[in-house]
């Protein structure tokens, strides 16, 4: 049995095949066509039927942690420039360090004072819907510690931002 990981790695190399006989198709054409090659009349049905009894383990959420030394520089630069929203906040007291989630548009984010939990200047890449409108978006801010460009690249439209904790952010539209 197929399952969604393999239909997608199918579509890959579907279009991959087809793109060196001179077709382009983007990768959602090709995985509608690899849903209707499976017998499925489209891609959200394929993935439905797919993922039902699928054997082993299935991840369904990523929430990298990234290192921060200041609550308020990271809660303005998360939640005030990138549109992030709280979602928990944790300390074993009051003076001790903090442990924040964060989440926007499906992208959830742990960030934390925590020494150990992770390493500054990590650098994490995020697959992007409409990377256009998001850098509109934060154009649109006039953040004075950041004007992220969109850089065309060969595995997609990228725009990098940088926290002030020296951690990098990707974010990447792939067509």
């Amino acid at each position: 049995m197929t399952d969604p990981d393999t239909a997608k790695s199918m579509a890959r190399q579907l279009r991959a095949a087809l793109a060196l006989e001179g077709t382009e198709v983007t990768h959602s054409k090709a995985l509608e066509l690899v849903s209707k090659s499976l017998g499925y009349a489209d891609w959200n049905t394929a993935v439905s039927a797919l993922g039902q009894g699928a054997e082993g383990p299935r991840f369904t959420r990523t929430s990298p942690i990234l290192r921060i030394f200041d609550e308020a520089k990271a809660r303005e630069f998360y939640c005030g420039f990138l549109g992030f929203t709280v979602t928990f906040e944790h300390r074993f007291e009051p003076q001790l360090p903090l442990y924040l989630g964060i989440e926007r548009a499906g992208l959830s984010l742990h960030l934390s004072e925590h020494h150990g939990d992770a390493s500054p200047g990590s650098n994490i890449f995020v697959q992007t819907a409409n990377i256009r409108a998001f850098h509109k978006e934060l154009a649109e801010k006039q953040y004075p510690y950041g004007r992220p460009g969109l850089e065309p690249l060969p595995w997609g439209l990228q725009m990098q931002v940088y926290d002030p904790f020296g951690n990098r952010i990707r974010f990447c539209q792939q067509d």
